[in-house]
């Protein structure tokens, strides 16, 4: 707060001296905005460091800033003549509060990894720990030279430099620098606060600077007002985004809201002359927000350098992996006559005479390049030192956790990933650590906590220089806990259960090749289930699941109904088994019940496991009738009988006496009178019928013994349509039996017929199928004379 008050005091001081002009170009102090920190700009090393030990750099005079650290050079031939050394404000190097000064990336997240800053404020708040605004200015005005290159629409204030003389041995000088401000905040950059910033050269004794802090393409200055990105609250943006680097808010790294990308300033020089440089910014407006450059230490290069392919410098000594050919390049703008020669060894490279040579080999390789008018040939040397890579391949390491295991061993992984004898493992959680081949690497292998489809980055190398990087990607799953439920453990032969797996993704059972989590199963007999739970990635639980189901014996029952007649009863036994009960249809609980009303019965049997329902039909029996009888001579008798209630049948030709489930009978004899009856088994419905087995016999001899004394028709005379009739071969008529005189004895009108054959036709309903029955045929008449 003190340096606030302090800053607007000299301000309001300087806006009493300036002019009326000058004050109408002068915006009010704004003040400054508040910013707050996060949790990663209050951790230690989040922030580069500036103008702090053990840096050696940070004791460094402005002459040995630009010596050391800016300028990169080669032999005495290379090496510029720097002079003249100059920074104003002169602060000296012991001033904690200078605007000048040392920084060093540490461990902070930054393009350069050191270099020089300029600020117009505290060089010290540029970095080193959060500031939420820097607050503080060099306190000194403006700048002419700054105002000549960049012609600012209001006055400048704060103005730094730093200044020197240098002659180039080279057609060409450039350097890498960053350009940040506090302006990126609210709508400042488009409100016309541009912190004046130039990077001048000119020869010395010429009147006016070139500004090499030009964006490419004529794009204009390097200015917040010139770079602004889209969004963050900028209405005029974006302008020039592609040079635009990142918001800083909240703070990390550097100090200021906003920076721009890693940008270069370049230009063309001629060798032996001397040369002016000036670095100069100021803030425009007012003091209330600062600006800085970070110029990279190394980038200022005005001498010979060796690049790779793409431009990129190459320190002193390189490394080369499997004689994979280097690209080397002498760096330095062409002009007519100038030559190139390389040597490896000391010893000259035949037709090595173009900027660019590819290496193939270890050694040391130097480029002379003579530029007409020099006195010696500009000179830069490489070392390139050879080495043969490990064999290297991607591998995958799967670990099944348990509460007792639960980290990788990555040890077991190293053979995976290379067999190379003597190969030295590191392994990284990210590619730009493995890459970098820092020391972020991870040091307890043999109990790494990684995470399932976590990669990790092994740098394999073969203990020096050459390596290779591959991938190890973990699988990690918990072990599986098998579990195992059955929809009933106790079962009846022929039922099914549903058996259930759980705590895998897929199974592995026992006695099935399915993996499915559900089976349904019907054992025969008592069984024993086993199932491994394998979860996503293939872990297998170390203990199966397994559950007994016990096959109880199949309920049966001998429960048969049958027919009843009007008044019978029928017993209903279900039959008997372990531990059976029952529960009937009518209510009753007893094995058998009595009924007499037809009808469907039912009857649950439960062995206290399972439950099973039979059923039964009592009919109501109607009483069978005779419908047929037929009766041959060889004393066979059927019968054929109606059954309209569809039960079985029995049969008796003793009037009842016995009975037979056969309608045919043997044996039975010719000429008499039998009790036909026909009934329902088991039941009292029976029907009747009396039946004469009339056969009509072939011979009579009447001659008073008794014996075929008679043709006789009593048996069928009484039967419906009964007619019996005799004729003589001549067809007349000799007999007719009457109700009266149902027989025939031979004789005709009272006189006896001379023996011979005669007809006969005897015609009835027949008592059972009560259809006419017509029988005819010969008969011998034998009489004695």
């Amino acid at each position: 707060m003190l340096n606030y008050r302090l800053k607007n005091y000299f301000f309001l001081f300087s806006f009493l001296l300036v002019s009326a002009a000058a004050f109408s170009q002068t915006a009010p102090v704004r003040k400054p905005e508040k910013v707050k920190p996060s949790a990663e700009s209050l951790k230690a090393g989040a922030f580069i460091d500036v103008n702090v030990p053990p840096y050696v750099g940070s004791n460094y005079t402005p002459e040995l800033l630009v010596k050391n650290i800016l300028i990169n050079g080669g032999t005495n031939c290379t090496t510029a003549n720097v002079s003249n050394v100059t920074v104003s404000p002169n602060h000296a190097v012991d001033n904690v509060n200078r605007f000048w000064g040392y920084f060093n990336k540490g461990t902070a997240n930054f393009p350069f990894t050191d270099g020089i800053v300029l600020t117009t404020g505290y060089a010290k708040d540029a970095g080193n720990i959060f500031n939420s605004h820097l607050g503080s200015s060099p306190g000194t005005g403006s700048d002419p030279d700054l105002v000549a290159a960049i012609n600012p629409s209001y006055n400048l204030l704060d103005a730094v430099s730093l200044e020197f003389d240098f002659v180039p041995n080279s057609t060409q000088v450039k350097f890498n620098y960053i350009f940040a401000s506090e302006e990126y905040t609210s709508d400042y950059p488009c409100s016309n606060y541009t912190d004046g910033f130039a990077l001048l050269l000119k020869k010395v004794g010429d009147p006016t600077y070139t500004n090499l802090a030009v964006l490419p393409g004529g794009a204009g200055p390097v200015s917040v007002t010139n770079i602004v990105p889209a969004g963050n609250g900028f209405s005029c943006g974006p302008i020039n985004e592609t040079y635009f680097g990142a918001i800083n808010n909240p703070h990390v790294g550097i100090n200021y809201n906003g920076r721009t990308v890693p940008l270069t300033a370049v230009a063309d020089v001629i060798p032996g002359q001397t040369y002016h440089f000036k670095m100069v910014l100021a803030d425009a407006r007012d003091s209330g927000y600062d600006s800085a450059v970070f110029l990279e230490g190394g980038s200022f290069d005005i001498g010979i350098k060796i690049v790779d392919g793409t431009g990129a410098t190459l320190p002193g000594t390189i490394n080369m992996c499997d004689n994979t050919p280097q690209q080397l390049k002498a760096q330095v703008a062409a002009i007519p006559g100038m030559t190139f020669q390389w040597y490896k060894d000391g010893v000259l490279i035949p037709g090595a005479t173009n900027a660019i040579y590819t290496a193939t080999q270890p050694g040391v390789y130097v480029v002379k390049v003579m530029i007409p008018g020099n006195q010696c040939p500009g000179e830069a040397t490489i070392t390139i030192i050879g080495g043969t890579s490990p064999t290297v391949q991607n591998a995958e390491m799967k670990l099944c956790s348990t509460p007792e295991h639960s980290t990788f061993n990555l040890e077991d992984a190293k053979p995976l990933i290379s067999t190379t004898t003597g190969a030295v493992f590191r392994f990284y959680t990210t590619l730009a650590d493995a890459q970098a081949q820092n020391n972020n690497f991870i040091t307890n292998l043999t109990n790494y906590n990684g995470t399932d489809g976590q990669v990790l980055h092994v740098l394999v190398s073969n203990g020096a220089f050459c390596s290779r990087i591959a991938t190890l990607t973990l699988r990690k799953e918990e072990t599986p806990v098998a579990q195992l439920t059955s929809s009933r453990l106790k079962i009846c032969v022929g039922e099914t259960l549903i058996l259930t797996a759980a705590g895998g993704v897929t199974y592995q059972w026992s006695d099935d090749p399915g993996t499915g989590p559900i089976r349904t199963v019907s054992p025969t007999q008592t069984t024993t289930y086993t199932v491994y739970a394998i979860g996503a990635q293939g872990c297998k639980s170390l203990q199966p699941a397994t559950i007994t189901v016990e096959v109880v014996p199949a309920i049966v029952s001998s429960l048969k109904g049958g027919h009843i007649c009007q008044g019978d009863e029928i017993l209903l036994d279900a039959g008997s088994g372990p531990g059976y009960t029952y529960e009937w249809s009518t209510g009753e609980t007893t094995q058998s019940i009595t009924v007499n009303t037809p009808g469907e019965y039912t009857v649950i049997i439960s062995n206290g496991v399972c439950s099973k329902a039979f059923k039964t039909q009592v009919i109501r029996a109607v009483v069978p009738q005779v419908t047929n009888v037929d009766f041959n001579e060889n004393g066979t008798l059927i019968l054929t009988a109606s059954n309209p209630s569809n039960g079985i049948l029995e049969y008796s030709i003793d009037n009842g006496v016995t009975w037979q489930s056969s309608n045919i009978f043997s044996n039975v004899p010719k000429n008499k009178l039998i009790s036909i009856r026909v009934r329902v088994k088991y039941t009292s419905c029976e029907g009747f019928l009396e039946y004469f087995t009339f056969v009509m016999k072939n011979v009579i001899t009447p001659n008073g013994d008794n014996i075929n004394d008679i043709i006789d028709f009593r048996g069928v005379s009484n039967y419906n349509g009964f007619t019996g009739i005799v004729f003589d071969r001549y067809g007349r008529e000799v007999f007719k039996a009457e109700k009266v005189r149902p027989y025939w004895d031979g004789y005709f009108q009272g006189k006896r017929l001379p023996t011979a054959t005669y007809w006969y036709q005897v015609t009835y309903e027949d008592p059972a199928s009560k259809q006419p029955t017509v029988k005819t045929g010969w008969i011998l008449l034998k009489n004695i004379e």
